[in-house]
Protein backbone atom coordinates (compact mmCIF):
# COMPACT_ATOMS: atom_id res chain seq x y z
CA UNK A 1 0.00 0.00 0.00
CA UNK A 2 1.60 3.09 -0.95
CA UNK A 3 1.78 6.14 1.31
CA UNK A 4 -0.45 8.39 -0.52
CA UNK A 5 -3.65 5.52 -0.26
CA UNK A 6 -2.45 5.24 3.37
CA UNK A 7 -3.33 9.14 4.16
CA UNK A 8 -6.94 8.90 2.12
CA UNK A 9 -8.02 5.91 3.86
CA UNK A 10 -6.63 7.66 7.52
CA UNK A 11 -8.49 10.62 6.60
CA UNK A 12 -11.55 9.53 4.81
CA UNK A 13 -13.38 10.24 8.00
CA UNK A 14 -11.64 12.91 9.71
CA UNK A 15 -12.90 15.86 8.52
CA UNK A 16 -12.89 19.41 10.18
CA UNK A 17 -16.56 20.17 10.17
CA UNK A 18 -18.75 22.74 11.26
CA UNK A 19 -21.14 21.21 13.94
CA UNK A 20 -24.22 20.08 12.60
CA UNK A 21 -27.29 22.57 12.98
CA UNK A 22 -29.01 22.25 16.31
CA UNK A 23 -25.73 19.97 17.65
CA UNK A 24 -24.84 20.90 21.40
CA UNK A 25 -21.27 22.51 21.25
CA UNK A 26 -19.54 22.66 24.57
CA UNK A 27 -19.45 26.70 26.04
CA UNK A 28 -15.94 28.20 24.81
CA UNK A 29 -13.66 28.28 27.87
CA UNK A 30 -12.39 31.37 29.51
CA UNK A 31 -8.75 31.14 27.61
CA UNK A 32 -10.64 30.71 24.44
CA UNK A 33 -12.70 33.78 25.09
CA UNK A 34 -9.12 35.64 25.92
CA UNK A 35 -7.23 34.15 22.91
CA UNK A 36 -10.17 35.16 20.69
CA UNK A 37 -10.27 38.76 22.22
CA UNK A 38 -6.69 39.15 21.53
CA UNK A 39 -6.64 37.86 18.13
CA UNK A 40 -9.17 40.37 17.15
CA UNK A 41 -7.13 43.29 18.89
CA UNK A 42 -4.05 42.25 17.14
CA UNK A 43 -5.71 42.61 13.67
CA UNK A 44 -7.09 45.69 14.49
CA UNK A 45 -3.94 47.25 15.21
CA UNK A 46 -2.29 45.64 12.40
CA UNK A 47 -4.88 46.97 10.01
CA UNK A 48 -3.98 50.33 11.23
CA UNK A 49 -0.44 49.50 10.77
CA UNK A 50 0.46 50.61 14.43
CA UNK A 51 3.32 49.03 16.37
CA UNK A 52 2.86 47.62 20.08
CA UNK A 53 4.41 50.77 21.30
CA UNK A 54 2.45 53.47 19.27
CA UNK A 55 -1.19 51.14 20.52
CA UNK A 56 -0.08 52.08 23.70
CA UNK A 57 1.26 55.16 23.87
CA UNK A 58 -0.04 57.00 26.55
CA UNK A 59 -2.50 54.98 27.92
CA UNK A 60 -2.53 53.09 31.46
CA UNK A 61 -0.66 50.06 30.48
CA UNK A 62 2.39 49.46 28.64
CA UNK A 63 3.33 47.61 25.15
CA UNK A 64 4.22 44.72 27.06
CA UNK A 65 1.10 44.35 28.35
CA UNK A 66 -0.69 44.48 25.37
CA UNK A 67 1.39 41.92 23.64
CA UNK A 68 -0.18 39.88 26.45
CA UNK A 69 -3.51 40.47 25.75
CA UNK A 70 -3.21 40.06 22.53
CA UNK A 71 -1.85 36.40 22.84
CA UNK A 72 -4.24 35.51 25.18
CA UNK A 73 -2.13 35.18 27.97
CA UNK A 74 -3.61 37.84 30.42
CA UNK A 75 -6.62 40.31 30.38
CA UNK A 76 -7.14 44.26 30.81
CA UNK A 77 -7.41 44.56 34.41
CA UNK A 78 -9.83 47.17 33.79
CA UNK A 79 -12.42 47.30 31.57
CA UNK A 80 -11.97 51.07 31.11
CA UNK A 81 -8.57 49.88 29.62
CA UNK A 82 -10.17 47.69 26.74
CA UNK A 83 -12.43 50.80 26.10
CA UNK A 84 -9.33 53.48 25.87
CA UNK A 85 -7.78 51.04 23.22
CA UNK A 86 -11.18 50.13 21.10
CA UNK A 87 -11.07 54.62 21.22
CA UNK A 88 -7.68 54.44 19.76
CA UNK A 89 -8.84 51.83 17.33
CA UNK A 90 -11.92 53.93 16.12
CA UNK A 91 -14.19 51.63 17.79
CA UNK A 92 -16.99 53.80 18.31
CA UNK A 93 -20.16 51.78 18.10
CA UNK A 94 -21.90 50.74 21.86
CA UNK A 95 -22.84 47.43 20.51
CA UNK A 96 -19.50 45.99 19.30
CA UNK A 97 -17.84 47.66 22.60
CA UNK A 98 -20.69 45.63 24.48
CA UNK A 99 -19.73 42.75 23.08
CA UNK A 100 -15.80 43.33 23.13
CA UNK A 101 -16.06 44.30 26.92
CA UNK A 102 -18.17 41.32 27.12
CA UNK A 103 -15.32 38.96 25.95
CA UNK A 104 -13.04 40.48 28.42
CA UNK A 105 -15.24 39.97 31.19
CA UNK A 106 -15.44 35.66 29.98
CA UNK A 107 -12.22 35.29 29.68
CA UNK A 108 -11.26 36.94 32.95
CA UNK A 109 -12.78 33.77 34.62
CA UNK A 110 -10.65 31.27 36.39
CA UNK A 111 -9.28 27.90 34.39
CA UNK A 112 -9.29 24.11 36.45
CA UNK A 113 -5.52 24.70 36.51
CA UNK A 114 -5.16 28.53 37.38
CA UNK A 115 -3.65 28.74 40.78
CA UNK A 116 -1.06 26.13 40.22
CA UNK A 117 1.76 28.06 38.29
CA UNK A 118 3.97 26.74 40.71
CA UNK A 119 3.20 23.25 40.20
CA UNK A 120 3.34 23.02 35.75
CA UNK A 121 6.54 24.11 33.64
CA UNK A 122 6.38 27.60 32.55
CA UNK A 123 4.02 28.84 29.58
CA UNK A 124 1.81 25.30 30.26
CA UNK A 125 -0.67 28.21 31.08
CA UNK A 126 -1.12 29.34 27.22
CA UNK A 127 -0.53 25.64 26.17
CA UNK A 128 -3.39 24.45 28.28
CA UNK A 129 -5.54 27.26 27.32
CA UNK A 130 -4.84 26.57 23.58
CA UNK A 131 -5.51 22.88 24.25
CA UNK A 132 -9.29 23.57 25.98
CA UNK A 133 -10.20 26.11 22.94
CA UNK A 134 -9.17 23.10 19.99
CA UNK A 135 -11.77 21.35 18.60
CA UNK A 136 -9.12 19.07 17.00
CA UNK A 137 -5.95 17.95 18.23
CA UNK A 138 -2.95 15.98 16.18
CA UNK A 139 0.20 14.67 17.81
CA UNK A 140 3.08 12.68 18.05
CA UNK A 141 5.98 11.94 19.72
CA UNK A 142 8.97 10.33 18.45
CA UNK A 143 10.06 8.09 22.01
CA UNK A 144 7.17 7.73 24.10
CA UNK A 145 3.06 7.30 23.66
CA UNK A 146 1.85 10.90 23.84
CA UNK A 147 0.34 12.42 26.88
CA UNK A 148 -3.02 11.92 25.68
CA UNK A 149 -2.78 8.51 25.55
CA UNK A 150 -1.17 7.74 28.37
CA UNK A 151 -2.36 5.35 31.20
CA UNK A 152 -2.05 6.86 34.65
CA UNK A 153 0.73 4.12 35.48
CA UNK A 154 1.99 4.54 32.46
CA UNK A 155 2.75 8.13 33.36
CA UNK A 156 3.70 7.78 36.32
CA UNK A 157 6.51 5.17 35.91
CA UNK A 158 7.49 7.97 33.09
CA UNK A 159 7.87 10.62 35.57
CA UNK A 160 10.12 8.40 37.65
CA UNK A 161 12.48 7.60 35.05
CA UNK A 162 12.82 11.48 34.43
CA UNK A 163 12.74 12.80 37.95
CA UNK A 164 16.54 12.15 38.83
CA UNK A 165 17.83 13.89 35.63
CA UNK A 166 15.21 16.64 35.35
CA UNK A 167 14.98 17.38 39.06
CA UNK A 168 11.54 18.53 39.59
CA UNK A 169 10.48 20.43 42.02
CA UNK A 170 8.11 19.33 44.83
CA UNK A 171 4.93 18.64 43.83
CA UNK A 172 5.61 18.72 39.67
CA UNK A 173 4.97 14.66 39.53
CA UNK A 174 1.59 14.60 41.22
CA UNK A 175 0.36 17.67 39.72
CA UNK A 176 1.60 16.99 36.08
CA UNK A 177 0.27 13.04 36.23
CA UNK A 178 -3.03 14.75 37.00
CA UNK A 179 -3.20 17.67 34.62
CA UNK A 180 -2.52 15.03 32.06
CA UNK A 181 -5.44 12.71 32.86
CA UNK A 182 -7.33 16.11 33.40
CA UNK A 183 -6.54 16.76 29.78
CA UNK A 184 -7.67 13.38 28.41
CA UNK A 185 -11.59 14.47 29.51
CA UNK A 186 -11.59 16.72 26.63
CA UNK A 187 -11.96 13.57 23.99
CA UNK A 188 -13.80 11.13 26.41
CA UNK A 189 -16.85 13.70 27.16
CA UNK A 190 -20.14 12.00 25.71
CA UNK A 191 -21.23 15.74 24.87
CA UNK A 192 -19.40 17.33 22.02
CA UNK A 193 -16.02 15.51 22.36
CA UNK A 194 -12.76 16.80 20.50
CA UNK A 195 -11.74 14.91 17.69
CA UNK A 196 -7.78 13.12 18.43
CA UNK A 197 -5.63 12.17 15.52
CA UNK A 198 -2.49 10.96 16.72
CA UNK A 199 0.01 9.15 14.92
CA UNK A 200 2.71 6.19 17.11
CA UNK A 201 6.17 5.54 16.13
CA UNK A 202 6.56 1.82 17.06
CA UNK A 203 10.17 2.18 18.52
CA UNK A 204 8.23 4.49 21.04
CA UNK A 205 5.53 1.95 21.86
CA UNK A 206 7.82 -0.79 22.19
CA UNK A 207 10.15 1.18 24.46
CA UNK A 208 9.70 -0.73 27.82
CA UNK A 209 9.83 2.07 30.68
CA UNK A 210 7.79 0.36 33.02
CA UNK A 211 6.98 -3.46 34.00
CA UNK A 212 4.80 -6.34 31.84
CA UNK A 213 1.46 -5.33 33.10
CA UNK A 214 1.56 -1.45 32.97
CA UNK A 215 2.95 -1.67 29.15
CA UNK A 216 0.04 -4.24 28.42
CA UNK A 217 -1.93 -2.07 30.12
CA UNK A 218 -1.17 0.50 27.72
CA UNK A 219 -1.64 -0.95 24.99
CA UNK A 220 -4.88 -2.48 26.22
CA UNK A 221 -6.14 1.30 26.57
CA UNK A 222 -4.73 2.66 23.10
CA UNK A 223 -6.71 0.04 21.17
CA UNK A 224 -9.67 1.14 23.39
CA UNK A 225 -9.57 4.39 22.39
CA UNK A 226 -8.66 3.74 18.78
CA UNK A 227 -12.69 2.11 18.41
CA UNK A 228 -13.93 5.50 19.57
CA UNK A 229 -15.45 7.54 16.70
CA UNK A 230 -13.63 10.62 17.34
CA UNK A 231 -10.51 9.10 17.57
CA UNK A 232 -7.81 8.34 14.75
CA UNK A 233 -4.72 6.21 15.91
CA UNK A 234 -1.91 4.88 13.36
CA UNK A 235 1.02 3.68 13.81
CA UNK A 236 4.08 4.40 11.92
CA UNK A 237 6.47 0.91 11.78
CA UNK A 238 10.06 0.41 12.87
CA UNK A 239 10.96 -0.49 9.30
CA UNK A 240 9.61 2.80 7.22
CA UNK A 241 12.04 4.04 4.89
CA UNK A 242 10.94 7.25 5.07
CA UNK A 243 10.24 11.23 7.28
CA UNK A 244 10.56 10.56 11.16
CA UNK A 245 10.03 13.49 13.18
CA UNK A 246 12.39 14.60 15.74
CA UNK A 247 10.21 16.20 17.98
CA UNK A 248 7.20 16.44 19.65
CA UNK A 249 4.30 17.40 17.50
CA UNK A 250 0.95 18.90 19.11
CA UNK A 251 -1.54 20.56 16.83
CA UNK A 252 -4.60 22.24 17.90
CA UNK A 253 -6.94 23.70 15.57
CA UNK A 254 -8.80 25.87 17.63
CA UNK A 255 -12.65 26.27 17.48
CA UNK A 256 -14.91 29.47 17.03
CA UNK A 257 -12.68 30.72 13.97
CA UNK A 258 -9.57 31.20 16.11
CA UNK A 259 -5.93 30.46 14.41
CA UNK A 260 -4.72 27.08 14.72
CA UNK A 261 -1.79 26.87 16.95
CA UNK A 262 1.12 24.35 17.37
CA UNK A 263 3.72 23.58 20.26
CA UNK A 264 7.07 24.37 19.32
CA UNK A 265 10.65 23.26 20.55
CA UNK A 266 11.90 25.65 23.26
CA UNK A 267 14.75 25.05 25.56
CA UNK A 268 14.98 24.76 29.69
CA UNK A 269 11.66 22.51 29.93
CA UNK A 270 9.12 25.57 29.08
CA UNK A 271 6.43 25.21 26.94
CA UNK A 272 5.74 27.66 23.94
CA UNK A 273 2.74 27.76 21.43
CA UNK A 274 2.84 29.96 18.47
CA UNK A 275 -0.25 30.70 15.90
CA UNK A 276 2.38 32.12 13.33
CA UNK A 277 1.31 30.98 10.01
CA UNK A 278 5.00 29.96 8.91
CA UNK A 279 5.28 28.06 12.18
CA UNK A 280 1.85 26.05 11.85
CA UNK A 281 2.58 25.21 8.31
CA UNK A 282 6.08 23.71 9.24
CA UNK A 283 4.87 21.71 11.91
CA UNK A 284 1.38 20.63 9.82
CA UNK A 285 3.68 19.50 7.28
CA UNK A 286 5.59 17.28 9.27
CA UNK A 287 2.09 15.40 11.01
CA UNK A 288 0.81 14.67 7.39
CA UNK A 289 4.44 13.34 6.09
CA UNK A 290 4.25 11.03 9.32
CA UNK A 291 0.34 10.23 8.70
CA UNK A 292 1.14 9.23 5.14
CA UNK A 293 3.88 7.26 6.29
CA UNK A 294 1.89 5.20 8.90
CA UNK A 295 -0.53 2.52 8.72
CA UNK A 296 -4.49 2.88 8.00
CA UNK A 297 -6.49 3.24 11.79
CA UNK A 298 -7.92 -0.28 11.46
CA UNK A 299 -4.46 -1.83 11.54
CA UNK A 300 -3.85 0.22 15.83
CA UNK A 301 -6.13 -2.61 18.09
CA UNK A 302 -4.50 -5.84 15.75
CA UNK A 303 -0.48 -4.09 16.42
CA UNK A 304 -1.89 -3.40 19.86
CA UNK A 305 -2.67 -6.80 20.92
CA UNK A 306 0.49 -8.02 18.93
CA UNK A 307 2.35 -5.75 21.14
CA UNK A 308 0.63 -7.22 24.01
CA UNK A 309 1.62 -10.57 23.42
CA UNK A 310 4.93 -10.24 22.53
CA UNK A 311 5.35 -8.62 26.36
CA UNK A 312 6.75 -11.39 29.00
CA UNK A 313 4.68 -12.27 32.11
Amino acid sequence: MTATHRVKRASSNWRAEEPERGHMTARPRPTARRIGLGHELKTMRRKLGMTLAQAAEDLPFDATTLQRVETGHRSFRQASYLRALLERYGVTDEVEVERLLALQREGSSREWWTGQASSLRSGSDRFLGAEAAAREIRGFHPVAVPGLLQTLAYAAALHALHNPVDAYPPGHTEYSIKTRMKRQEAFLRDVDPVRLWIVLYEPALRYRLAEPGVMREQYEHIADLAARDNVTIQVMPSDIQGYVAFQDIHIMILDHGLPTTVMVDTAWLTVAVTDKPKEVERISRMFDVLAANALPPGETPRIMGQLAREIAP
